[in-house]
C-alpha cells in the first residue's frame, strides 16, 4: 500500500534564511550566548559539588538544572551555529529524529524537576520543622530518578508514534533544530494521533504541573507572610522568586508554543520561542540564581577566594 513512497534519508534545516551578514551577526550573538550558557552552568552545577555547604535538596535539584540546561542547548545550538557558519544545513533524519528525542526528554524532565522544586521550598517554609524527614536524601534521589525515567518513557511514545508515519517530503523544515511539529510536517499520512498526544502532554507535563507550582506558592506565600521577622521574610522571598522566574520563562515560553492558537505566521514565531527555551533560558537561569541567591554568591566568593595567589 505505501510501495509509492519513499523514506526521506536527510532533511534540510532552514534556519533564519536571513542575508550572510545577519547570519553571520546571529552567529557570534549566539556563540556567545552559548558558551555563556555552558560557563554559567557548569560554574553552577561546580560549586554545587565541591561545596558542602550547598549539598542539600534544593541545590541537589538545582544541579539537576543546571545539567538539564547544559545538555538543552547543546541538543539544539551547535547544529544551528553549524547551518549559519558553514552554511550545511543538511542532517540525516536519524540524526533528526534523535535530536527531537532528547529535546523532548530534556524539556519534560526540566518541567518535572521544576516542580519538585517548588515542592521542596513549599515544604521548607510552611512545614520548616518536618523537612529533613519529609525531603529526605532518598526522596530526593527517588524524585529525581523518577522525574528522569518519565521523561524518557514519555518522549519514547513520541518517538514511536512518529516512527509509524510515512515519510516522503518535502525535504526541508522551516526551523534552526528537528522541532516536533516541524518534524510532522514531513509526513505524507495521517498525523491526527500525534497532535492529540502532544496536546495530552502539554496538559501533563505544562498545565497541570503549573497549577502544582501555583499552588505551592500561593501556600508559601501566606507563610511568608507570616513569618514575623522582616530578615527571614527577604531570605525567603529571595530564594522563593528566583525559582518562580525560571518557572515563569520556561513555563510560559513552552505554553504559547505548544498550546497558543496558531498565528498568520506560526513558523517564524517557534523559531523565536524556540530560542527562549534552547538558549536564553538556559542562560538566564545560572544568572538569576545566583544574583538572587546569597549562598550560592558565598560559595563562588569563597571557591575564587581559595584560588587567589598569596
Amino acid at each position: 500500500m505505501g510501495s509509492n513512497k519513499t523514506w526521506i534519508t536527510e532533511v534540510i534545516l532552514l534556519g533564519f534564511q536571513a542575508d550572510p551578514a545577519l547570519e553571520c551577526f546571529l552567529c557570534g550573538v549566539f556563540s556567545l550566548l552559548y558558551a555563556f550558557t555552558l560557563l554559567g552552568n557548569g560554574i553552577i552545577l561546580g560549586i554545587i559539588c565541591l561545596d558542602p555547604r550547598l549539598h542539600t535538596p534544593m541545590y541537589f535539584f538545582l544541579s539537576h538544572l543546571a545539567l538539564l540546561d547544559m545538555s538543552y542547548a547543546s541538543n539544539n545550538v551547535p547544529k544551528m551555529l553549524e547551518s549559519l557558519v558553514i552554511q550545511k544545513r543538511a542532517i540525516s533524519f536519524v540524526s533528526c529524529l534523535m535530536q527531537t528525542y532528547l529535546y523532548l526528554v530534556f524539556a519534560v524532565t526540566e518541567c518535572l524537576i521544576l516542580v519538585v522544586m517548588s515542592y521542596d521550598r513549599y515544604v521548607a517554609i510552611c512545614h520548616p520543622l518536618h523537612y529533613t524527614v519529609i525531603m529526605s536524601w532518598r526522596v530526593c534521589t527517588v524524585s529525581a530518578a523518577t522525574s528522569w525515567a518519565l521523561s524518557f518513557l514519555l518522549a519514547l511514545v513520541h518517538l514511536v508514534l512518529i516512527l509509524r508515519l510515512s515519510f516522503c517530503g518535502p525535504h526541508e523544515i522551516n526551523h534552526f533544530f528537528c522541532e516536533i511539529l516541524s518534524v510532522l510536517k514531513l509526513a505524507c499520512a495521517d498525523t491526527r494521533l500525534n497532535q492529540v498526544v502532544i496536546f495530552a502532554a502539554c496538559v501533563f507535563v505544562l498545565v497541570g504541573p503549573l497549577c502544582l507550582v501555583l499552588v505551592s506558592y500561593s501556600q508559601i506565600l501566606v507563610a511568608i507572610l507570616r513569618i514575623q521577622s522582616g530578615e527571614g521574610r527577604r531570605k525567603a522571598f529571595s530564594t522563593c522568586s528566583s525559582h518562580l522566574c525560571v518557572v515563569g520563562l520556561f513555563f510560559g515560553s513552552a505554553i504559547v508554543m505548544y498550546m497558543a492558537p496558531k498565528s498568520r505566521h506560526p513558523e517564524e514565531e517557534q523559531k523565536i520561542l524556540s530560542l527562549f527555551y534552547s538558549l536564553f533560558n538556559p542562560m538566564l537561569n545560572p544568572l538569576i540564581y545566583s544574583l538572587r541567591n546569597a549562598e550560592v554568591k558565598g560559595s563562588l566568593r569563597r571557591a575564587l577566594w581559595k584560588r587567589r595567589p598569596m
